[in-house]
């Protein structure tokens, strides 16, 4: 190739180079317009997005430290078994190793294999006395282990028990974990006759949590609907507050005032905890209302008539009522007095009532039902001034309440009167134990040994 032809070559590469970068630049160009464009159409970014914030100048602040119960690892367990790993030569040169130190623990939480049911076998052996002339044969002593004349032991009732009352697993889901885990094949009506009879062998303890419940200073009352062989019926609950806590469960076919007398009796006279529902007016006791069913009912009047003023400021001044009431038991102390009690709540009652006939006589106005709750129960709003350790809310009961609306929301209520009564005892035995903090298996096993060898 000589130099003129290369020469050429490298001019009409040039050219194409050139022609190249013009159009770059006009595509450059076209880009800024459009950039330029939509800035100007720029919207502001929405409420999520967060601007960037400058950091500030002065000096990081140094980490909080956690406080020494919680700055430590992983909390290790009592160990049951101990298993110890060394080396008895040198890895390099096979040396024999010699001293011990401890290098690091590992631990290892596992279960052991489930193990299958243990099928004892009580031989009775009768023998002969020549001098008698007659067979003779121990008496065979099976107290604490079963009930009665039956083949389940204390033991396997007590899993049963917890297994339906603790952790709600249906009958046919505990026949299969038995013969599952533990090869124990047991019908599906014996697992129920065992549940009566848990029912039947505690009754007793049943009866105390019932008079307890009667005679403490204080009980939360709620009920909720149970069907028994397809009836609707309604379950009452009330609980007790303390270390000494008290569930008890009762079924009643109505809901009217007779179920609240039937169950307490004339034997309770503290303060009863529950809604604006009549049928607590059975009691005899006194009574405090729930003001969170209050304030829930003053919240829908509020969103109902969002822009009607005088609504609005009536249902909160009611609402300034109760948060005074619970700011002034805060902030008194020490505990205030029983005169300084009085007065507060005499006050709050006075309150309640000019709100109350504000418009309990205002026919149709949007306040009317709540102002004539407030007159039909001034005296019961504020009994939680008056009494130390009173709720103003219900939410024990509710709380109580809530393992057997899950328990009638999988199975639909229960099939029979008996089945009715071994739920509702068995549900106080359980229910109370977990709120006292005690192991609920242990306490039955317990229990059913000690009626056993009875």
């Amino acid at each position: 190739m000589t130099l003129h032809d290369e020469l050429a070559q490298l001019r009409t590469e040039n050219a194409a180079l050139a022609a190249q970068v013009a159009a770059l630049e006009q595509q450059l160009a076209a880009a800024l317009a459009r950039i330029a464009e939509l800035e100007q159409q720029r919207h502001d970014p929405p409420p999520f997005v967060k601007t960037n914030r400058p950091k500030p100048d002065e000096p990081k602040r140094p980490r909080k430290k956690r406080a020494a119960e919680h700055n430590r690892g992983r909390r290790c367990e009592p160990p049951t078994r101990t298993e110890s790993h060394a080396l008895a030569q040198c890895p390099d040169c096979h040396y024999p190793l010699r001293g011990t130190s401890m290098d690091y623990r590992r631990q290892v939480i596992d279960l052991p294999p489930p193990q299958p049911v243990e099928v004892i076998e009580h031989q009775v052996i009768k023998r002969f006395c020549p001098s008698c002339q007659r067979w003779h044969s121990p008496t065979l002593d099976l107290t604490g282990q079963v009930f009665g004349q039956g083949r389940i032991g204390v033991r396997v009732a007590s899993l049963i028990a917890f297994l339906s009352l603790v952790l709600r697993v249906p009958v046919r889901r505990i026949q299969a974990y038995l013969r599952t885990l533990h090869q124990l094949t047991i019908s599906t009506g014996e697992i129920v006759e065992l549940l009566h009879q848990v029912r039947r062998t505690l009754q007793g303890d049943v009866a105390a949590l019932k008079q307890q419940a009667r005679a403490s200073p204080i009980l939360h009352g709620d009920e909720t609907g149970w069907r028994e062989n397809g009836q609707n019926g309604y379950l009452w609950a009330f609980s007790t507050p303390g270390e000494d806590a008290v569930r008890y469960y009762e079924y009643d076919a109505s809901r009217g005032q007779h179920g609240v007398r039937r169950i307490l009796g004339g034997q309770f006279k503290g303060h009863l905890v529950s809604d604006f529902y009549c049928g607590y007016n059975g009691s005899a006791g006194k009574h405090q209302r729930c003001w969170v069913h209050l304030l829930r009912d003053l919240h829908a009047l509020k969103e109902a008539h969002a822009r009607d003023a005088e609504v609005l400021a009536w249902a909160t001044a009611v609402r300034a009522l109760y948060d005074e009431a619970q700011d002034w038991l805060k902030k008194a102390d020490p505990q205030p007095t029983n005169e300084a009690r009085e007065q507060q709540y005499v006050a709050l009652t006075a309150r309640a009532h000019a709100l109350g006939l504000q418009f309990a006589r205002a026919k149709k106005h949007a306040c009317q039902a709540l102002a004539k709750r407030l007159l039909r129960h001034e005296d019961e709003l504020f009994q939680f001034v008056l009494v130390a350790g009173l709720s103003a809310d219900n939410n024990l009961a509710e709380r109580s309440i809530r393992p057997l609306v899950v328990i009638r929301k999988i199975s639909g209520g229960s099939r029979s009167p008996e089945g009715t009564k071994t739920r509702m005892a068995l549900a106080s035995l359980f229910e109370t134990w977990q709120a006292r903090g005690l192991n609920p298996f242990d306490e039955c096993y317990r229990r059913l040994s000690q009626a056993a060898a009875s």
